[in-house]
C-alpha cells in the first residue's frame, strides 16, 4: 500500500510516519491489488483529527476521528475504515454467491448434451412426520413438483404422495 502523509497545523515526525505505516499495515489483508492511501493530521483546538482515505480501484474508503491523543484518533479511524472494508467485502462476497452458477439457466445448453438414463440431478431435503393431507397441501402449493415424500404422522412410515396424470387427483404409496 502506497501511503502518503500530511499535516496542518502540525509536524509529521518519524514516529508518527512509523505508527501510520505499522497500522495500515492491517489493512493489506483486505486488499489484493496496489492501493493508496492518504492520511492527513491536523489540529482543532485540543484536539488531534486524523483523516484517513484508501483508494482501492471503484472503491473509496474514508474515516476522521477525532481525540485529545493523536494515537488514539488514529486507532478509532483506522478502526472505522476496517469496518467499512469488511462490510464491503461481505457484500460483495454475498453478491458473489447469489450470483453463483447453480441459480444461472442452462436451458439452451440442455439441447446439445442430452443424457438418457442417467441421474442428471439429485434434490435434498430433510422429511418430516406429516399427515396425508398436509402432505397434499404441501404438493398443490408447489405447481411443478409431481410428488412430494414424507413420514406419514400416522403410520410412521415413509410415503409418496403423487399427482395423476390428469393433474386433478392424487395418488399415495405406502411402503409394506
Amino acid at each position: 500500500m502506497k501511503i502518503r502523509i500530511t499535516g496542518k497545523n502540525i509536524e509529521v515526525t518519524g514516529a508518527i510516519k512509523e505508527y501510520a505505516e505499522k497500522k495500515l499495515k492491517r489493512m493489506d489483508k483486505y486488499f489484493e491489488n496496489e492501493e493508496n492511501a492518504t492520511v492527513t493530521i491536523s489540529t482543532e483546538k485540543t484536539d488531534q483529527v486524523v483523516e484517513v482515505q484508501v483508494n482501492s480501484g471503484a472503491d473509496i474508503y474514508r474515516a476522521e476521528a477525532k481525540e485529545a491523543d493523536l494515537y488514539a484518533a488514529f486507532d478509532k479511524a483506522i478502526d472505522i475504515l476496517e469496518g467499512q472494508v469488511r462490510k464491503t467485502k461481505a457484500k460483495n462476497d454475498k453478491k458473489m454467491k447469489s450470483e453463483s452458477l447453480k441459480d444461472k439457466n442452462f436451458e439452451s445448453v440442455q439441447h446439445e448434451t442430452e443424457v438418457t438414463g442417467e441421474i442428471v440431478k439429485n434434490n435434498y431435503y430433510s422429511v418430516r412426520p406429516i399427515s396425508v393431507e398436509d402432505a397434499k397441501l404441501k404438493l398443490e402449493s408447489n405447481p411443478k413438483s409431481q410428488f412430494y415424500t414424507f413420514v406419514n404422522i400416522d403410520t410412521n412410515e415413509v410415503n409418496v404422495i403423487f399427482k395423476t396424470k390428469d393433474g386433478k387427483n392424487f395418488g399415495l404409496v405406502e411402503a409394506e
